[in-house]
């Protein structure tokens, strides 16, 4: 019979042990840094009624979707029908319908983290994923929701960051009420008009001004060259420190209450942070931050690596006052960010930003002699009660095959018993990562092993 080739579809990430746990570990800063500032976990399900999926989207994101048919459902499809569920694309959809189907049995205003894969069919290419993790937080206000929580976001983007530990970065802070303020002044007044505008003027810093202009003056856009100079002139705003910022603000003249509505969100979002705690390092104004998504509709941000920027933004969100208004009369308005977890992990990999981990598995038994089993089993035991990750071989073979196994394997510690140590009283503890050993009372094991394992963690 002929094999079939194991083989994965482009677009999954597919990890060995050791670098499985260095995503995981990376999952869990993430989440202890999402429940540090107070926000609960939910679960969505995977598969949603299509029409609820796509009520907010449609065009490109439709053509990029899984649809998802049972064997019983081909008839169906085949007479032209359109599937009834489809995998869900991002978490923030599924959000909204979730907020507005558990509206009543909810507390607003309603935090929440999620952190699960999401689906897209996307051309299969170097760092671009059909299967991904996302790690998303929101805040969910009833009626209202204060600028203030716009404020939070940075400061838990900084925190989770800063534990990562993955090099000096920026949070970048802009106002959609701002830009589309500003375009008004210019006479791009047609909303439509300046959402073209808006997914122009994101491209700045990938694209360079000479694109954006010559894309804003073509005949798609028809904006005068005086118009484009101007919007060009306002979108490449950046400040250092925060009293920066202000001046900057400040020196943008009057506007339009949207306008001022914008600006002074901003500086409030800006002042805030810094109340928060963050460095005034790490946050920023640029307002060529404008989020390519349609529903955002005031503060946004993007966060990017000082020393990477071409890896782009590692995570991003905005403001959106009402995201659920497909599935709700109520008014739900929100402000929350995305950590598209398995490009990110891919690209500092890449990058050479992470190494692989230590395994999960602090200590390996060893077995010297088949009839000590009980011996060595009684040991990882005591071990294992003490908090100690340990495993036993149970095969046995030449020690210095199990040495290498160890090693392989991740495992720093390997535990010696053989008939002079059970004579001794004692066991000898190798440890691979130093390549020495020395032996230890068998009633100081445990003891000895935690202090071990605590000063190895220091030198992480």
């Amino acid at each position: 019979m002929a094999l079939t080739p194991a083989r994965t579809m482009p677009g999954v990430l597919e990890l060995l042990p050791l670098d499985q746990i260095a995503f995981q570990r990376m999952l869990d800063t993430i989440r202890r840094n999402y429940e540090r500032f107070g926000f609960l976990p939910i679960e969505t399900p995977v598969i949603e009624y299509s029409d609820v999926l796509l009520t907010k989207t449609g065009g490109e994101t439709e053509r990029q979707v899984y649809f998802v048919q049972s064997t019983g459902a081909l008839g169906a499809a085949d007479k032209g029908d359109k599937p009834e569920l489809a995998l869900r694309f991002d978490l923030t959809v599924p959000l909204a319908r979730y907020v507005a189907e558990h509206e009543h049995d909810l507390s607003f205003p309603f935090r929440r983290y999620q952190m699960q894969r999401v689906y897209r069919g996307e051309r299969a290419q170097r760092g671009r994923f059909r299967e991904f993790y996302q790690c998303d937080i929101d805040v969910i206000g009833k009626d209202s929701l204060s600028v203030r929580y716009d404020a939070e976001i940075p400061a838990v983007i900084y925190s989770v960051f800063r534990e990562l530990d993955v090099g000096a970065f920026t949070i970048q802070l802009n106002n959609r009420k701002l830009m589309r303020g500003y375009f008004e002044s210019l006479g791009v007044a047609d909303s439509e008009q300046q959402t073209l505008v808006l997914r122009e003027v994101d491209k700045l810093d990938k694209r360079g001004p000479g694109y954006v202009r010559e894309t804003l003056t073509g005949e798609n856009f028809g904006l005068s060259g005086d118009v484009a100079d101007r919007i060009l002139a306002f979108v490449q705003v950046r400040s250092a420190t925060v009293a920066d910022a202000f001046e900057k603000l400040d020196a943008l003249g009057a506007g339009s209450e949207q306008f001022e509505q914008g600006r002074a969100e901003l500086k409030e979002v800006l002042g805030l942070i810094r109340d928060f705690g963050v460095p005034e390092t790490h946050f920023a104004l640029n307002l060529s931050i404008a989020r390519g998504l349609d529903y955002y509709t005031g503060t946004v941000y993007e966060t990017t690596l000082n020393d990477h920027q071409g890896i782009g933004s590692v995570c991003s969100g905005g403001r959106y006052e009402n995201l659920a208004g497909q599935y709700t009369k109520s008014h739900l308005p929100g402000v929350g960010i995305s950590i598209g977890l398995t490009r990110l992990y891919w690209q500092l990999r890449d990058a050479g930003l992470i190494d692989t981990a230590q395994s999960t598995v602090d200590v390996l038994v060893t077995q010297m002699d088949a009839a000590q089993i009980p011996t060595y089993l009684a040991v990882a035991t005591e071990l294992r009660n003490a908090g100690i990750a340990t495993e036993v071989v149970m095969d046995g073979g030449k020690l210095g095959k199990q040495f290498k196994y160890a090693d392989r394997a991740g495992i720093r510690f390997a535990i010696v018993i053989g008939e002079d140590e059970i004579a001794k009283g004692v066991v000898t503890v190798k440890d691979l990562r130093r390549e020495d050993q020395f032996e230890v009372a068998r009633d100081a094991l445990v003891k000895t092993l935690r202090v071990e394992l605590a000063q190895a963690e220091v030198g992480r």
